[in-house]
Formats: C-alpha cells, sequence, structure tokens
C-alpha cells in the first residue's frame, strides 16, 4: 500500500489508514464541496516508522514506568515530552524518507497545515479536536517530513494520555495518519457547528478575520451568529472587541492589527453568514450528522478547511479536572498578554494586600473585629487563590510550549536541556533561600551563635538583621503549615538545620546559560529570531513564576494564618468573668481544612 494518498483516490475502505480528517475531507470533495489541496500519509507510514527505529519498544518502556492511573499530571507530561524528542532525534529510515519524498513532493503545496488525521478521531463516536498536533506554514519538503513526525508524536502527547482510555491507546495497537493540505492565507475565517452543541434549534458560527489559527489558539475572539437550524434566519449576532488577526509570519503565524474600519466590521456580510449555513447544512446531509466545520473565504471563494460531527470527549463527571488542564496550554500572543497581566497589574496588587494585612496590629483588634479580621482574610486568600489557578499557573506552564520550541529547533539529546537556559538570577525563592544560606553560613561559622539559636537568646545583631530583613520580605514563609509556630522560632529551627548540613552549590551557571542562549537564537533568523529572543523572555517570566508563585500566594496565606493563631490564642478557656472568644465561621474553618493539605500543581 502506498505511503501517501490524494482524496481523489480515497475510498470507504481506507478510512482506518487515512484517519477521520483526511477521509472527512475526501467525501467533501467527491460531493462537490471545495477543499484545500490535500495530501493524506497514511497510518503505515507511523507503522514501518516506529518498527524499524525500535521506537514502538522505547514508547511501550517509557509508558510501563509505573502505572498509568498511578501518574500524577506532571509525570504525564514529562512521558509525553520524551517521547516527542525520541521521535525529534530519530531520523526516518532512507526507505521510508524515500517513499513519503516520492508521494509528496509532486503534489505539495508551497506553504502547508500539517496536522492530525488519527484513526477513529473526528468519527461519529468520537471527536478529540485539539488533542493531536497541527503545524500552520510549514514550507519544503524537508520541514514537511520533520514536522509529520511531530505529528506521529503527538499520539503520545500529555492530551492524548490524560484522555487516553478515550482514545483506545495502545502502544501495540494505535497508530497515526498526518494530512499535509495546501494552506490557504483567507480574509476571514472561523468555525460553524450545524447544531448549537447548549440548544437543538440553532446553529452558530464563528468568524475572525485572517487565519483560523488565531479563533483555535484563543488569541482572536470570534464574532458570534446564532440562527435557526431550519431557516437560517439570524436570531442574535454577539461582535467581539477586533484588534488583531492572524497572518502567516516568516515561520509559522503571527498577529497582526487590524485597520480602524476592520475593527468596526463584522468578518461576514449578511450573505456570507448564509453561505457558510448553507456550507455547514450540505455537509450534515452528506454525513448523516450535524457538523462541526472550519472553513474559509479567499476572496469570493468558500472553502471548507475540516468537518466533524459534533460530539464531547467523554462524559462529562464531577470533579474532572482534564478539560482544565488543557486549557493550560496557551500560544505565544496568549501568553505574553498575560504576563503583562501577571507582572503588571496581580503581583503588585497582592504584594499591597499582603504588606496592609502585615500593618494591622491584631493584638489590638477586640475579639468581634478579630473574628471579623480572619474571615475577611480568607475571603481574600480565597479572591487570590482563584487568580492564582486562572492566571498565574497557566503562565507558569508557559514554560512547556518553550520547551517544545526549543527541542524542535536544537533536538537535544535531553529533553531537559531547555530548562537549563530559563533559570534566572532573579528569581524570588533563589533571594529567599540566599538569605537564608547566608544566616545558615554565618552559624555554620559561629559555633557560639548555634548555642544562642538553641536556647532562643540570639545576641548577634548582624544575625538578628538578617532575620528580620528575611520576615519583612517573605512572611514566615519558612513553615506556612497550620501545626508550626507562626513567628521566627520557626525560621530559625529551619536555619539551624540548615546549618547542620553542608552548602549546597547555585542551581545555574551564567556562563552556561549564555551560551545555550546564543546556541538557540542561532537557529533562526529575522523576524523569527526577534520573536524567539521575546519568547525566551517570556519563557524565563514563566519558570520564574512558576518557582515564585508559592511566594506570592504564601504572603497573603501567611497573614491569614497569623490572625488564625491570634484567634485560637484568644480562644483558650477564658479567665473568670470574661466571655470565650467568638467561633470561627464554618467558611473559615473548610478553608483551613483545605490548606491543611496544601495542594499545588
Amino acid at each position: 500500500m502506498n505511503h501517501v494518498l490524494n482524496l481523489a483516490d480515497i475510498r470507504p475502505r481506507d478510512r482506518r489508514v487515512v484517519g477521520g480528517k483526511a477521509f472527512s475531507l475526501a467525501v467533501l470533495a467527491q460531493n462537490g464541496l471545495k477543499v484545500p489541496l490535500t495530501l493524506a500519509v497514511t497510518t503505515r507510514a507511523y507503522e514501518d516508522f516506529t518498527a524499524a527505529t525500535g521506537l514502538k519498544g522505547r514508547i511501550l518502556m517509557e509508558l510501563g514506568r509505573k502505572s498509568f492511573k498511578d501518574l500524577r499530571w506532571e509525570e504525564i507530561w514529562d512521558i509525553s515530552l520524551r517521547i516527542r524528542n525520541m521521535f525529534l532525534t530519530t531520523p526516518l529510515p532512507a526507505g521510508l524518507a524515500a517513499g513519503l519524498g516520492s508521494g509528496l513532493a509532486p503534489h505539495l503545496p508551497e506553504r502547508c497545515v500539517v496536522r492530525s488525521s488519527a484513526p477513529g478521531e473526528d468519527s461519529r463516536q468520537a471527536s478529540f479536536a485539539g488533542l493531536h498536533a497541527s503545524f500552520v506554514n510549514v514550507s519544503g519538503l524537508d520541514a514537511v517530513l520533520d514536522h509529520i513526525k511531530l505529528v506521529w508524536a503527538s499520539l503520545w502527547s500529555d492530551a492524548a494520555l490524560l484522555y487516553r482510555r478515550e482514545l483506545g491507546l495502545n502502544v501495540h495497537k494505535s497508530a497515526m495518519a498526518v494530512v499535509v493540505q495546501e494552506i490557504v492565507a483567507g480574509d476571514k475565517s472561523g468555525v460553524a457547528f450545524g447544531e448549537n452543541p447548549q440548544d437543538d434549534s440553532q446553529a452558530v458560527i464563528e468568524a475572525v478575520y485572517g487565519l483560523n489559527q488565531g479563533l483555535v489558539d484563543g488569541a482572536v475572539e470570534p464574532d458570534r451568529w446564532f440562527l435557526d437550524r431550519e431557516t437560517g434566519a439570524v436570531a442574535a449576532f454577539h461582535p467581539a472587541p477586533k484588534q488583531s488577526f492572524m497572518t502567516p509570519g516568516e515561520e509559522g503565524v503571527r498577529l497582526a492589527p487590524l485597520s480602524p474600519e476592520q475593527s468596526r466590521t463584522p468578518p461576514l456580510s449578511e450573505a456570507e453568514v448564509g453561505q457558510v449555513f448553507q456550507m455547514v447544512r450540505q455537509s450534515e446531509q452528506v454525513f448523516g450528522a450535524p457538523q462541526d466545520m472550519e472553513w474559509t473565504f479567499a476572496g469570493e471563494e468558500l472553502i471548507a478547511l475540516q468537518s466533524r460531527p459534533i460530539t464531547r470527549i467523554g462524559k462529562k463527571t464531577k470533579g474532572d479536572q482534564r478539560p482544565w488542564y488543557l486549557s493550560l496550554r496557551r500560544s505565544f500572543d496568549n501568553l505574553k498578554a498575560l504576563r503583562q497581566k501577571v507582572e503588571g497589574q496581580l503581583i503588585p496588587a497582592m504584594e499591597e494586600d499582603a504588606a496592609r494585612l502585615g500593618a494591622i496590629a491584631l493584638d489590638r483588634l477586640s475579639d468581634s473585629q478579630l473574628q471579623e479580621e480572619v474571615t475577611r482574610r480568607g475571603d481574600l486568600y480565597r479572591q487570590w487563590e482563584k487568580v492564582y489557578w486562572d492566571d498565574f499557573i497557566p503562565l507558569a506552564h508557559g514554560i512547556r510550549l518553550f520547551g517544545m520550541i526549543y527541542n524542535d529547533a536544537v533536538k537535544p539529546a535531553d529533553a531537559y536541556e531547555f530548562l537549563d537556559l530559563l533559570g534566572a538570577a532573579n528569581l524570588l525563592s533563589l533571594k529567599r533561600n540566599r538569605l537564608l544560606t547566608a544566616m545558615a553560613a554565618r552559624v555554620r561559622e559561629q559555633p557560639a551563635l548555634l548555642e544562642e539559636l538553641r536556647s532562643g537568646r540570639v545576641g548577634d545583631e548582624a544575625f538578628q538583621t538578617a532575620l528580620s530583613t528575611f520576615t519583612r520580605e517573605f512572611g514566615d514563609l519558612a513553615c506556612g503549615a497550620l501545626s508550626c509556630p507562626q513567628g521566627p522560632e520557626s525560621l530559625v529551627s529551619l536555619i539551624r538545620e540548615m546549618a547542620a548540613q553542608p552548602p549546597k552549590p547555585e542551581r545555574f551557571a551564567q556562563a552556561a546559560q549564555e551560551d545555550r542562549q546564543a546556541a538557540f537564537l542561532s537557529r533562526f533568523t529575522g523576524e523569527k529570531r526577534t520573536e524567539m529572543a521575546e519568547f525566551l523572555d517570556i519563557a524565563r517570566a514563566s519558570y520564574r513564576l512558576r518557582d515564585d508563585d508559592n511566594v506570592h500566594l504564601g504572603r497573603i496565606k501567611t497573614q491569614f494564618l497569623k490572625a488564625v493563631a491570634a484567634h485560637r490564642h484568644r480562644s483558650r478557656p477564658a479567665a473568670p468573668g470574661r466571655a470565650a472568644a467568638p467561633r470561627l465561621p464554618r467558611q473559615v474553618l473548610t478553608l483551613l481544612e483545605e490548606l491543611e493539605e496544601s495542594p499545588r500543581p
């Protein structure tokens, strides 16, 4: 069997080897809908590659290190990163490369989209939109072959592994087909749902200027039309703020500003909305089920980019956080905006709140005032905890996208080499640790100071100054658990323990970082090099936040726990003639129970 098929040659019997996406495009084309020039790389190519190179066995070893049900999210990402790097660093066997080249080269578009088409993907039983890889604006046979391997690797991505049961992933049976499609630089693009998932009497159309990638990645918010599913009449229109659009760059895609007139005008006219509606209804007639379609207008020509049934991944179950985990995957432009929000607004506001709370003299409050203060601080912690999950964690996970880009460019033997490039000297956690290390070194050098620490009476003024500096900047973050005393005693205990251990070297070497940075950036030229330098800076901010986010939130937590400790002190058996302090409300007790576990992603 050939490794590459044209859409015109695909028959129903080929669905298993070309995958859902390629098969749907073939059916659309064979039923008269306009689709881009598309080539299908069959699952046979994947099977031949993994068998000839020994990758099948290596993947099996990775997946067999630990029972899958016992894996944490971080461990799943580690596995997928290592597998992806195997595909990156393993060359195509000469015979397979020649076979793919002969099938692709005669028909290869100048600029391509390379995307997954896994068997079972986009079927009536299951739709796995967004779980596998898609690459836009790929040029040249060598680059296309490299990106085919990356699409193969995405069969074992962290997203796919999270939905392992629904996908039926099995290292012995799973395979990946690939679609190589001409990129259509449409003037306006979008998605159309033949049936609104929330209201089956409606259809929904979403549209943006430029490429569909902006909508899919979440970098550009779409205008949205709700239509009567039977007549196509517009029931409601929700315009979105419009400032930019996605367009092909030197490599990949980039955001560009819209003109003032476009910013004020919906991407689609009334007639064009009608055209898209008729297309999605025609696709439904072809496939026998409501469709989720991607489309674009190239001039006046409406082109279908893909079509799949409207289905959900598995059943929605209470407490299933997999969709949230997948939402952590952000685009470069999304991370750029998120960094500005976190560093420019949220962290300063959090620090201001912590400083304001720290200035309140809890011992001067009445019993009722102290109870109100504990409740207020608990509510404030809840607010900042939500910010932590909604904004801090997604930005901290930006290192994952950078890791893939670094590995794609450098192809290092060590899949985690990029982390050495991200370690930065201005991490808050490093500053905190340096202060602790300096105090521990002073204790280690002065045995008499160690005796003073043990007795709780420290006469060394320099040490007392360092201790005050640490407490002022970081609070009592050395402890944080409810069972620890809140105050300098827990810090002193930690410093005493550190002094008893030999000093540890710094984690990061500046010279090695600079060499690695130069090697990484040398892979790019022009506009792309500038973008990658900016992305490296964002990735370092992500890494910083990944190390420091618990420091920022910990400042609010510490102030809450200090108020709780003050309240508990007053809640001891009351002296004769004195009323007992009021009990803490249920929401505060619930928060305290949660903090005992101290979960962290």
